[in-house]
């Protein structure tokens, strides 16, 4: 189980193009002790995990983009991920038949949002560097298969960043808002990273 420290790293997980101040964060984490949300952002500062930025009387928190704030946040998400209600065990065999070990795999739609119900299917996202018609070829049998029906979409890691820094709204950006990420989040997050550089802000 990971420390309740650590907790507090899901808010900026979860929109780690965002900054937060200390109220946000403070709201956010349902925290009701100032001075544990003081010390905890203190200390993932001290350890490089977050960045202190002055903007004229107020401090703003956000995520510093190296690899071991993106491992920390990588860690935090799919530890949020697998302690949600999921079928698990289907996920968990389209993840091993993925014809690479170099992938992202997200959960978005309804049941990332919490809001499933027993007629939903699993919208099941998986973002490599392969071409796409070769996970769909692998993985659409077993999709299909399972109860509840696993909702496939592929993309390559370059699919997936052009979206993001797109100017219109499209799928990728709403993935990036709500999704639950079982697998390569470290991946995942050098990809928001890389279209955060490109203009990309959620």
């Amino acid at each position: 189980m990971l420390n309740k420290t650590y907790n507090l790293l899901e808010i900026f997980a979860k929109e780690p193009w965002r900054e937060f101040t200390f109220k946000d964060v403070k709201k956010l984490s349902k925290s009701k002790s100032e001075s544990y949300v003081y010390n905890t952002l203190n200390y993932f500062v001290k350890e490089n995990i977050l960045m202190r930025v002055n903007a004229g009387n107020v401090i703003l928190y956000e995520i510093n983009q190296n690899s071991k704030a993106l491992t920390f946040l990588a860690l935090v998400s799919q530890y949020d991920a697998w302690n949600k209600k999921l079928p698990f065990v289907d996920l968990e065999a389209v993840k091993l038949k993925v014809p690479t070990n170099l992938f992202s795999m997200l959960v978005t739609g309804s049941y990332a949002k919490g809001q499933q119900t027993k007629e939903s299917d699993v919208d099941l996202v998986i973002i490599s560097g392969i071409e796409p018609k070769k996970v769909y070829a692998e993985l659409n049998h077993i999709c299909d298969m399972s109860i509840p029906k696993i909702h496939l979409y592929v993309f390559t890691e370059t699919e997936f960043l052009q979206m993001l820094v797109d100017k219109k709204p499209n799928y990728g950006k709403e993935i990036a808002k709500n999704n639950l990420i079982l697998y390569g989040g470290e991946a995942y997050y050098r990809i928001i990273v890389e279209a955060m550089s490109n203009g990309f802000n959620g």
